[in-house]
């Protein structure tokens, strides 16, 4: 679940300015229609930078050759929320359960074996979870059923849903299709084919908390929508890439956005990845924007790295219950998220089937 700007309230200032990356070729801007706007300006490209221009190339052709459509959907409404579902006495609750309040931000948490132990239990959990959600997506199925058949595998395996009941969150899982940003309320809504949902999982098992996510198409999607998913994906591994014991957690915001805008797409600056480990959120909060925050990682540390990113430049609008958070505009949102331990010499991705 990611975290609202710096301490889970306040929004982290923007330290990127347009001008400071230059894309190596001007970017396609894809748009809902599933079309491509080419800027009308002309680029030189070097012969050994010729994979830039066959990459776009190979996306204007794959446009030019297919036969999807987008379907127009009208803009999301709140749907019918179905009352909590319970979770078995025996199965141990985090402690801010029945607490509506923010918990407080704890220091970073570093692990000894025990605790990696205990952290490499719980994201294997939740990343089996969301494999397990990504099959049930479909047209026609409301994101309600998704969240009461992901409960139910997660308090079979003798975990707690780590969503439910923080800060009063009624569900088990956050649910964000189309243009939500982040933390949709599961309800009654119903998937069309050519939908995007992000599907956000996160685990309390022994106690240890584990978080991952993903956009998952449902059904047919326009190939811009596919090259937006893949987009986004690709800016998670890059941000998580140049992790390691030592170096400036700055480096994470920097390569995801030098990539993001090369791709003419934006990363949403309001949410930011966290620390997590025995506590649910934690330092250090982690922007994925370019910025020029101090702090180091250190081995044994584990926190989440979950870039959102958008097809249009826009700001972020949360509704009236106080979660749901979607674009102003209506342009569609893509995250992914994992849960990682810092080493030595890079990291090891404890979400990663």
């Amino acid at each position: 679940m990611a975290g609202l700007g710096a301490g889970l309230g306040a929004r982290p200032s923007a330290a990127f300015e347009a001008g400071r990356f230059q894309p190596l070729a001007a970017p396609l801007r894809p748009v809902r229609s599933g079309k491509f706007i080419v800027p009308k300006r002309c680029f030189t490209v070097s012969s050994r930078l010729t994979w830039v221009e066959d990459e776009l190339m190979e996306i204007r052709k794959s446009q030019e050759q297919s036969s999807i459509k987008s379907k127009k959907r009208p803009p999301l409404r709140r749907g019918k929320v179905s009352p909590q579902l319970p979770v078995p006495g025996h199965i141990p609750r985090p402690s801010y359960v029945g607490s509506k309040g923010l918990p407080e931000l704890c220091k970073g948490q570093l692990h000894d074996a025990q605790g990696i132990t205990g952290m490499r239990a719980a994201c294997k959990l939740a990343a089996r979870v969301l494999d397990f959600a990504g099959t049930l997506v479909k047209p026609s199925i409301t994101t309600n059923e998704i969240d009461a058949a992901v409960h139910n595998m997660i308090i079979e395996a003798g975990a707690y849903p780590s969503p439910l009941g923080y800060r009063g969150f009624p569900k088990s899982i956050c649910t964000s299709v189309n243009e939500c940003v982040c933390h949709g309320i599961p309800d009654s809504t119903q998937l069309q084919n050519g939908d995007i949902i992000n599907i956000d999982v996160n685990v309390f098992l022994n106690g240890y908390h584990g978080g991952t996510s993903r956009t998952f198409a449902c059904g047919q999607v326009d190939d811009s929508i596919k090259h937006f998913l893949n987009a986004a994906e690709e800016c998670l591994e890059k941000g998580i890439s140049v992790c390691r014991d030592g170096v400036n957690y700055r480096k994470i915001g920097k390569k995801i956005s030098k990539l993001a805008y090369f791709y003419g797409y934006y990363v949403v600056e309001r949410f930011v990845g966290h620390g997590i480990g025995t506590t649910y959120h934690s330092e250090p909060l982690i922007l994925h924007h370019a910025n020029e925050n101090s702090g180091r990682m250190v081995e044994g540390q584990t926190f989440t790295v979950e870039p959102i990113l958008t097809m249009e430049k826009t700001e972020c609008v949360t509704w009236e219950d106080g979660w749901t958070t979607v674009t102003a505009d209506g342009s569609w949102a893509a995250q992914f998220e994992h849960t990682i331990l810092v080493t030595r010499n890079g990291v090891e991705i404890l979400t990663k089937v």
